[in-house]
């Protein structure tokens, strides 16, 4: 059985970019359930806005008082609060990174296979599977979506 702690600071990825993830760390996970653990500092986002149609996603905030991107608008989440994020528009999130200090969250999500993420602000689309796809390779690939009338 794998094991990890939440609040180790032993990173697997780490990235100097404001739109990315800063750190993060893949917990122990199964075949349908994933979860993994990040922390962004000052002025950093979670990645690109998006909504998922295959995947739901809970967010716990452990560290920290981001602020959330949805599709109501922003609003700022306290420690400990949790989100769900549906499949579906609905489910558009982004955190930032507003705050003087680090932001640490858990992000928990079923693993489903063939998905489908759109990015709202680019009017794009990625898909990815985890069967090897015709090239011999994990399906992944991303596509800017037309717009009727374009």
């Amino acid at each position: 059985m794998q094991r990890a702690n939440i609040w180790s600071d032993d990173w697997e990825h780490e990235s100097g970019e404001e739109w990315a993830a800063g750190r993060s760390t893949r917990l122990p996970r199964g075949h349908q359930l994933g979860a993994s653990v990040y922390e962004l500092a000052p002025g950093q986002t979670s990645g690109y806005y998006h909504f998922h149609h295959g995947a739901e996603e809970l967010l716990v905030v452990l560290r920290g008082t981001p602020t959330l991107r949805e599709a109501g608008g922003e609003r700022v989440l306290e420690e400990g609060e949790v989100v769900l994020f549906p499949v579906g528009p609905d489910g558009s999130h982004q955190l930032l990174n507003r705050c003087d200090g680090p932001v640490r969250y858990l992000m928990v999500s079923t693993r489903p296979s063939p998905e489908a993420v759109e990015y709202p602000d680019s009017g794009q689309l990625s898909v990815m599977a985890f069967t090897d796809s015709q090239l011999g390779r994990p399906l992944w690939d991303i596509r800017t979506l037309e717009r009727p009338g374009d």
